[in-house]
């Protein structure tokens, strides 16, 4: 014990200070302590290595779209269909998660404006068991593309997932055609698809609605692809490229069409909305 802690412990009239969240974040990337404030307003990018942190759904539409927007509510389904159980139930894990996220689960949907140009736009959240989609998942992506078709205004989607849910077993896997069937949908409309690829997005959701945008957009350092690179390693039995599945290297290769600092999000998607939304009928 040195002498700074005894003469500290010997004053008893010393309470410990609680404060009701950290004050310090440390960076994933550079790990350097950042002052949480200074994070946040930063939009959650740290300002020593520039690293794009990952955010909440409702923070992502804060970001993006104009006050005044409308939440739609997650639309109920049947919840533990399969009775799944591996080292702890499925609706206990549901309910764990549920007490850690304001919503029921991982996809939320905002209608409003960008700039003032109509859309709606629909955000999937890594924080809800990883983003993994599931059928409320898939309901909610297509509940997002109806409100567009309805308003005629163009579909952005921020994906996030870590792909298919395994408790809901094929019914999750099910979602990803039916997710294809909308995007379908809004092409027949010549609506826009807009999607954001944020860190990660694979698995399942990259098998599908990812990678299915007219136009797709990356932020800086994100995670995408369908397999880890382990696992395509040892199938294919060949050393792949350092970096190989992150927003640089696939738009080095036309996999992404342009790679976004999320301090540019807002205004690129206004620039878009712009060139590709629908011409109102004369």
């Amino acid at each position: 014990m040195n002498w700074f802690t005894r003469v500290r412990n010997s004053i008893t009239s010393l309470s410990k200070r609680s404060t009701e969240k950290d004050l310090w974040v440390k960076c994933p990337s550079c790990q350097q302590m950042v002052f949480a404030q200074e994070y946040e307003e930063n939009s959650y990018v740290c300002p020593r290595c520039d690293h794009h942190g990952r955010i909440g759904a409702d923070e992502r539409l804060r970001q993006l779209l104009d006050e005044g927007y409308d939440v739609l509510p997650i639309p109920e389904v049947k919840e533990d269909p399969l009775k799944f159980r591996d080292t702890a139930k499925y609706t206990d894990r549901l309910k764990k998660a549920r007490a850690k996220s304001p919503h029921k689960d991982a996809f939320l949907v905002g209608s409003g404006a960008i700039q003032g140009k109509p859309a709606v736009v629909g955000v999937q959240d890594f924080g809800f068991m990883g983003g993994s989609m599931g059928m409320a998942v898939g309901t909610a992506f297509c509940q997002g593309a109806e409100r567009a078709l309805s308003r005629h205004c163009p579909y952005i989607v921020v994906t996030a997932a870590g792909g298919a849910r395994m408790q809901e077993g094929i019914l999750s896997l099910m979602q990803m055609p039916k997710a294809t069937v909308m995007t379908r949908r809004l092409k027949e409309a010549r609506l826009p698809y807009i999607v954001v690829l944020t860190d990660p997005t694979t698995g399942g959701v990259t098998a599908s609605y990812a990678m299915l945008g007219d136009v797709h957009i990356a932020e800086p350092g994100a995670l995408i692809g369908f397999a880890g690179q382990r696992v395509i390693q040892d199938t294919i039995r060949e050393q792949l490229p350092d970096g190989f599945q992150r927003a640089e290297y696939l738009h080095k290769h036309g996999m992404v069409d342009m790679v976004v600092h999320r301090h540019d999000l807002t205004d690129t998607l206004a620039t878009l909305l712009d060139y590709l939304a629908p011409a109102e009928a004369a």
